[in-house]
């Protein structure tokens, strides 16, 4: 009797440890655990530690509800301008209601993963290159969105959503590459011609000065050929000024011949002769308007010693029939 008791007792025993091997669970710290019961769902969720369920009855489900990190596969798309380019992302996202993440979807983490690649497929299409290059915080934002308002029924709750990479053709690339030189080009031209712009306005400033001191002129000239002998070239360039090239231009040139007739010095009349002078001969008929000479004045002798020298007689001009 007292036996077939023990032997009782130790089969109901082996039968409770069996139950309660069976009927214990472990809820980690970061799970929560759903329970359905003949697949309803029970209104409270296990906690973290140690919980029973009924073996055949209850049926617990343990959900993570840590920051998962999820990839987004690399999507081909065509963006607003044209342009043909790969992108790829990553999400991170958690789950905040264990039972709706267990009773509304199948599979949450396939869920949200359809869900970005089909968001970054449409975020490319409505975004230009530029964008997508150089404003991904906006882009970021609202693929995140657009992924999060499906998500929020699944009890599921989008963290954040990164663009990782952004791949380009190779032609597009050297296209890039020949506008970002261009651009560099053309500052370093602007910048240049602003130097230039001070830099005349400096020496403007200076010439103002070194006008009203000749002596700084020449001062200048000497400090820049001690600046070029310091050098040890063999060659010293010094600034020569035009104006003296062109004063000995002017100094080669032959000078003008004056145009007519030489001046000629008056004759000095001959003295006249004492006796009185002879009658002129009648000169020959001529035409009106011709010239005929006047008669050749006769030289007089040299008068006497305490005589007085007589007036000498010029010669007539020539007269007008």
């Amino acid at each position: 009797m007292v036996q077939e008791l023990l032997i009782a007792v130790v089969a109901a025993v082996s039968a409770g440890a069996v139950y309660t091997a069976a009927a214990a669970r472990v809820v980690k710290q970061y799970e929560r655990g759903v329970v359905l019961r003949l697949g309803r769902l029970r209104n409270d969720v296990r906690g973290p530690g140690f919980t029973m369920v009924l073996p055949g009855v209850e049926r617990l489900r343990k959900v993570n509800m840590q920051i998962v990190t999820m990839p987004v596969p690399a999507q081909d798309g065509i963006t607003r301008d044209n342009v043909t380019v790969r992108v790829d992302a990553v999400i991170y996202f958690k789950v905040v209601d264990a039972a709706s993440a267990v009773v509304e979807v199948e599979d949450y983490r396939f869920a949200v993963s359809q869900m970005a690649q089909t968001s970054l497929r449409s975020i490319i299409g409505k975004s230009d290159l530029d964008d997508l290059l150089s404003n991904r915080e906006k882009l970021n934002q609202g693929l995140e969105l657009m992924i999060d308002s499906p998500a929020v029924g699944w009890g599921v709750q989008i963290d954040r959503v990164e663009i990782k990479d952004v791949s380009l053709p190779e032609t597009m690339k050297r296209s890039m590459a020949r506008q970002a030189e261009a651009d560099r080009e053309r500052r370093a031209r602007v910048i240049n011609a602003d130097a230039e712009l001070q830099a005349s306005k400096k020496l403007a400033e200076a010439a103002s000065e070194m006008s009203a001191q000749p002596a700084a002129l020449q001062l200048r000239l000497l400090q820049t050929v001690v600046a070029v002998a310091a050098e040890k070239n063999s060659t010293l360039v010094l600034p020569f000024p035009v104006e003296l090239l062109r004063f000995l231009e002017r100094a080669q040139q032959p000078m003008p011949q004056a145009v007519g007739p030489a001046p000629q010095e008056p004759a000095q009349p001959a003295p006249a002769e004492p006796s009185a002078p002879a009658e002129p001969s009648a000169p020959p008929a001529s035409a009106p308007g011709h010239l005929r000479p006047a008669p050749r004045a006769t030289s007089a002798p040299a008068p006497a010693p305490g005589q007085p020298r007589p007036r000498p007689t010029g010669s007539k001009p020539l007269a007008r029939h």
